[in-house]
């Protein structure tokens, strides 16, 4: 069935989240954008998390539940996700963050008006117990392939995408930060700039059990990135730099918070 030229098919991997995914998969039913599906994949969860989606998925009609049959990972998780998405329009929340109510709204709006078909917003910060964090990222009005470079700041679960960009690209590695090896190659072979929205329509939570919040890990998987997508060493090392420069700052403000 085709679907309306703006619905939205928001993805979400689960993956032992029964502690935050109600928070998030509510803040998705909340959107002034109703014309969207949310397509929650359970990659093997061993805790309730499947218990809790599927009460949800048998309450909203506009909730497709999935399951993996194994363990697949989140950037398999994802691409499976996307293969059975309805929309023309891509959007990406991880289990544990939200979105703010007018989330979606904005960025079609956005869209609409300046003929974008990569948007992302910026984004308000909270920590494992939901405690919100003072810092906000902020984010340009536009960025390009070597200015993202030097600082992804195009977080996931901030993105709506048109689903014909992100097809011939999938999600590969759960070894390195496979969405932004995605943008950065959307971004260079279509020659086009993702527009951003300052304002923190995401909620991004905070946690030391991620791989982001490992910043060791976070260091190592950003390089992995470069190299994955053809920069040479020497090139590889000089934008690393820049990124570790750039999360300094930005997670120092963070701890100030």
């Amino acid at each position: 069935m085709n679907q309306p030229q703006e619905f939205v098919s928001i993805i979400m991997p689960a993956y032992n989240s029964e502690k935050y995914i109600a928070q998030s998969i509510e803040s998705v039913l909340a959107q002034t954008w109703t014309q969207w599906e949310l397509l929650i994949i359970d990659d093997g969860s061993s805790d309730q998390t499947a218990h809790i989606v599927g009460s949800y998925a048998s309450s909203h009609p506009q909730i497709r539940f999935f399951q993996n049959k194994q363990n697949l990972g989140v950037a398999r998780t994802r691409n499976a996700g996307i293969r059975q998405a309805a929309g023309p329009w891509i959007a990406f929340l991880d289990s544990d963050d939200c979105w703010v109510p007018e989330k979606l709204e904005k960025q079609i709006r956005l869209s609409r008006s300046i003929a974008a078909d990569f948007v992302f917003t910026g984004s308000a910060f909270m920590d494992e117990n939901s405690k919100p964090l003072s810092h906000q990222l902020s984010v340009p009005s536009r960025i390009g392939y070597r200015q993202l470079l030097k600082q992804n700041v195009i977080s996931c679960s901030s993105v709506l995408i048109k689903k014909e960009l992100l097809l011939p690209y999938p999600m590969k590695g759960d070894n390195l930060h496979e969405d932004f090896a995605v943008w950065l190659k959307i971004l260079r072979d279509r020659q086009i700039y993702a527009a951003g929205i300052n304002e923190p329509l995401l909620i991004y939570r905070i946690s030391t059990s991620s791989k982001s919040g490992n910043k060791k890990k976070a260091a190592l998987m950003t390089y992995r990135v470069y190299r994955f997508i053809g920069l040479n060493p020497v090139t590889a090392f000089y934008y690393w730099c820049w990124y570790a420069y750039l999360s300094f700052r930005k997670y120092k403000k963070i701890r100030k918070t």
